[in-house]
């Protein structure tokens, strides 16, 4: 396991009654560019507290850079950069101020540290207003910003809980051509993503995830051809996702007799 960038081994978190994430084995290699897909409620964002520390196991285990999380917790932690959903940024500070403190918590040293948080703010289009505070930073400056913070330290894995949602084209670009470059130096991506068609064509492998459940792992032309004899040899990747987690015929049917649809 110890050429494996991430290793989950039977994976659980409850919430009293409630298992939201049920055994899951995962296995993604390094520099690979992984989507993790599920329906809301599935799982996703729990997976990717318990994989980011953020979130005790109740039972299973995991392994990130050939490290048990829990015995090397802090060792894993400096190797890995994370994007939350709902980002945590420090809104009274300006851009540069909350690089620079997070490239510090890191234990860059000054000169590093200043010199990053240059390149990051110019790479990202922020550098035009220094004196603005975060709070006065749109939707897509902010996704920016936190996409910075997660990369100032080069981690080894980088985790994405919906980096583009309520991103505009411009800001979703700059995203992207950074990704592209960390992949290419061997960084490996974990990323949770609703918009499919990003998914798909960003991503080399992919894993969906139900009801708390890992339903389906591997490369998108391995699931292709797992339903190739359903939908043909250009199946999307939506196809391939509603083919393994989509409405069952009774919710269809359900939804197709509501009065004010008919």
């Amino acid at each position: 396991m110890t050429d494996l960038a991430i290793v989950t081994e039977k994976l659980t978190r409850r919430f009293g009654a409630l298992t939201a994430v049920d055994n899951v084995d995962l296995r993604v290699t390094p520099g690979q560019f992984f989507g993790f897909l599920g329906p809301n409620g599935a799982g996703k964002s729990t997976t990717i507290k318990m994989l980011t520390g953020l979130l005790a196991p109740t039972s299973g285990r995991m392994q990130l850079l050939g490290l048990d999380f829990s015995s090397h917790t802090i060792e894993v932690k400096r190797q890995i950069g994370v994007v939350p959903e709902g980002m945590g940024l420090f809104e009274r500070l300006t851009g540069a101020e909350y690089l620079h403190f997070v490239g510090r918590m890191y234990g860059l040293d000054h000169a590093t540290t200043l010199r990053r948080t240059e390149e990051l703010l110019e790479f990202m289009q922020l550098a035009d207003r220094p004196k603005s505070m975060i709070a006065d930073y749109s939707h897509g400056m902010q996704k920016k910003l936190a996409l910075a913070a997660a990369v100032i330290h080069g981690p080894r894995i980088l985790f994405l809980d919906e980096p583009f949602e309520g991103v505009d084209a411009l800001a979703a670009g700059a995203l992207k051509a950074l990704l592209g470059r960390m992949t290419a130096r061997g960084v490996t991506i974990f990323l949770t993503s609703h918009v499919l068609e990003i998914v798909e064509r960003l991503c080399s492998h992919v894993g969906i995830i139900h009801q708390g459940r890992l339903v389906a792992q591997g490369s998108i032309e391995e699931l292709r051809a797992g339903i190739a004899g359903k939908e043909g040899s250009k199946t999307t990747l939506e196809q391939i996702f509603l083919s393994i987690v989509g409405q069952s015929g009774a919710e269809r049917t359900q939804i197709e007799e509501l009065s004010w649809l008919t």
